[in-house]
């Protein structure tokens, strides 16, 4: 659907300003198909992102500043993700051996089944299926670009 009719606008100003809100509008749009497929396994965005990097890590441990350097929402609190993930036994909080004031966070066994679980749940689903590998590396391109 084009977007002048998703939010009900049939003008914009010029191309540039479409363009904007069409690419904060898609974000968002992807953000809440996202977030319907991890709520199946009892995860917010945010804990899937904290845990995809933990699994990138695997099997070195990660801090709460290496989480919250990579995280893709940077006004999460990472302290905060990371004490519901222990909760729920998808990660462990050591004391660092060599830095008794920092804590090294690791990704556990349950916590890397439930991303493969995820995995193979959504790979069909991600949003972008309807692009072709060609299309899709135009949009990186241009993303990257914007963000030069």
């Amino acid at each position: 659907m084009r977007i002048e009719d998703e939010i009900k606008q049939p003008v914009f100003k010029n191309e540039y300003q479409k363009g904007l809100i069409n690419l904060i509008y898609t974000a968002g749009w992807l953000q809440q198909q996202q977030a319907a497929a991890f709520r199946q396994f009892d995860l917010t965005l945010p804990q899937f992102n904290v845990l995809r990097i933990l699994r990138g890590q695997h099997p070195k441990p990660a801090t709460v500043n290496l989480l919250i350097e990579r995280m893709l929402d940077k006004t999460s609190n990472a302290s905060r993700i990371v004490d519901k993930l222990e909760t729920k036994g998808l990660v462990t909080r050591t004391v660092c051996p060599s830095n008794r004031r920092a804590v090294d966070i690791r990704i556990t066994e349950p916590g890397l089944e439930l991303l493969h679980r995820i995995d193979e749940s959504v790979k069909e689903h991600h949003g972008l299926q309807m692009l072709t590998l060609e299309e899709t590396q135009q949009l990186n391109q241009i993303l990257d670009k914007i963000r030069d």
